[in-house]
């Protein structure tokens, strides 16, 4: 999913949202004698991980979900209460389609401030190219599929040219970029054999920049952790992560923590300098042998 800037804010709000959610009923679970999560599983027929996951505030809980806690532990005059607050969660929570509902400028521009206060970036994509470091062209190809897919304003133009604000900070201050592609990000054809070509030139050009790292991992690299979604990290106090459906904002130190450990045991698979430009230059050869009846389906 291209990137469409955090807004921490609300995201932060639903997270702790449901964790307070989460130990209000691991309360009431203690108050009505099940002294673990087990054994609430057990009399509920759920499994295990389910109750330490809503209890910890890492799942939503459903209305359904609310009705058998408050049923098992004798506090149905609760029900109508959690259900709200359950509604209200789902709120906060950040779909993509109510984000983009103006379209997708105004989400780039979101961004900014968030960027402009970061010092250390800590970057991983295992499809994509990283939004900071894109063409216009491949940055256009991206918000056309945004519009397409979530069925939103087109402002294609304004979008591209707010994400493309971003890269002013690749040269401002003292600030360092921690990027890490899968080689796969080099083959995913956004715009066709051109635009592909444009944007592995780019690529070539910005890692010349001694404040960029750009790590590439290889497609057959031994993997010290599963590759997983992509996340975007800002300094230690914000992880923003991006699936099909929403975006969502870490900033539990834990949690972030557990972000950091991961790009970490990514970079473990990385190669760097040189072994990154071959790749690049082998992609673009790639893109020059790409068949014109094949371009022409793009």
């Amino acid at each position: 999913m291209p990137s469409t800037g955090p807004d921490p804010s609300v995201s932060t709000q639903a997270q702790e949202a449901r964790e307070a959610l989460g130990a209000r009923l691991r309360g009431f679970r203690k108050d009505a004698g099940f002294a673990s999560g087990r054994a609430f599983a057990l009399a509920t027929g759920w499994a295990e991980s389910k109750v330490s996951r809503i209890e910890n505030g890492k799942q939503n809980a459903s209305e359904q979900d609310i009705r058998t806690w408050c049923s098992t532990t004798s506090r149905g005059d609760q029900v109508d209460d959690l259900i709200a607050t359950v509604r209200h969660i789902d709120e906060l929570w950040l779909e993509w389609r109510r984000q983009l509902a103006t379209g997708a400028e105004k989400r780039q521009k979101a961004a900014l401030p968030v960027y402009s206060k970061t010092k250390v970036f800590r970057i991983w994509h295992p499809t994509l190219i990283w939004g900071t470091l894109q063409t216009a062209e491949y940055a256009a190809e991206t918000f056309k599929q945004v519009r397409d897919y979530y069925e939103i304003p087109d402002d294609t133009e304004a979008a591209t040219a707010k994400r493309l604000e971003r890269q002013q900070y690749l040269y401002r201050g003292d600030r360092i970029f921690n990027v890490l592609l899968a080689e796969q990000a080099l083959y995913t054809n956004l715009g066709g054999a051109e635009v592909m070509k444009g944007q592995l030139d780019r690529l070539l050009a910005v890692m010349r920049l001694a404040r960029l790292s750009l790590g590439i991992v290889p497609r057959s690299a031994p993997m010290r952790i599963w590759p997983g979604n992509s996340f975007s990290m800002f300094d230690d106090k914000l992880v923003l992560v991006e699936t099909y459906s929403a975006e969502f904002s870490v900033t539990q130190p834990r949690e972030i923590e557990l972000y950091a450990k991961a790009f970490a045991l990514l970079q473990q698979s990385a190669v760097y300098g040189t072994a990154v430009r071959d790749r690049i230059l082998t992609a673009i050869q790639h893109f020059d042998r790409m068949p014109a009846d094949q371009e022409a389906r793009q």
